[in-house]
């Protein structure tokens, strides 16, 4: 049990125990989004290169999570780790009002970016292999009930309330939003806007991550991130009509 060990050691644990839970979240969906994918791409569900294929890579890559945070809550024999419940009302207004602010609070800083010649790598799941008006509309969807949900499933439940056993809210809401950084650094762009996008990507995950601490329902930020990303959507969306 790690409540008997120093303090420095148990807090190394914790994190050590994070970075294991999303490293084992990514494999194993990896893993089924490669079995999947290939067997829709064999008996010809979708063809590769397609606005299909993206869509089912996306679903399947994000549904991965699920069994990915069930394996590490059962191998570590933490089932009660993740707060979770049915959002009342004054829930769901947070929700609205933080996926705006989530999304004003990145142009505001997509805007500071470029003011000082900086730009941010392009995320490929905002490009469309096809029709961008069907992709678009799709993307919205799946945003909300799969994307957002499920990142912060792993990344607010599991790997910030690991850390809160034994840091304070604000180191481990930071330790969790810097490896929600991390998981989006594979963007399109140079270092440098990769870097940039990660950094946003990181002072979203702070806000998300401050949500959950004062919430205590991992829903309630899996739902204002996938209504962030779907405001995304609906604008490229709205672009492309």
């Amino acid at each position: 049990m790690t409540d008997d060990l120093p303090v420095p050691v148990d807090r190394l644990v914790h994190v050590a125990s994070a970075v294991f839970a999303l490293v084992f979240a990514l494999v194993l969906t990896s893993l089924i989004t490669q079995l999947v994918t290939s067997l829709a791409l064999r008996v010809g569900v979708v063809a590769a290169d397609t606005n299909a294929f993206a869509l089912l890579q996306t679903a399947v890559s994000f549904a991965g999570f699920l069994p990915g945070v069930l394996g590490y809550l059962v191998i570590t024999d933490q089932r009660t780790l993740v707060s979770a419940s049915w959002p009342s009302a004054r829930e769901i207004g947070i929700v609205a009002g933080a996926a705006v602010l989530l999304y004003g609070l990145q142009i505001g800083l997509l805007f500071g970016l470029r003011s000082v010649g900086l730009g941010t790598g392009q995320n490929p799941a905002t490009v469309a292999a096809g029709d961008p008006v069907a992709y678009y509309a799709a993307m919205v969807v799946v945003s909300i009930i799969l994307v957002g949900p499920a990142e912060e499933l792993l990344l607010r439940g599991v790997v910030q309330g690991g850390l809160r056993r034994s840091f304070d809210a604000a180191p481990a809401i930071l330790i969790a939003a810097v490896m929600f950084g991390a998981l989006h650094g594979s963007v399109e762009g140079t270092v440098p806007e990769q870097i940039a996008y990660m950094g946003v990507t990181i002072v979203l995950g702070s806000v998300l991550g401050v949500l959950y601490e004062r919430t205590e329902n991992v829903v309630v930020p899996g739902l204002a991130h996938g209504l962030y990303n779907a405001i995304i959507f609906t604008r490229l969306l709205w672009g492309a009509l």
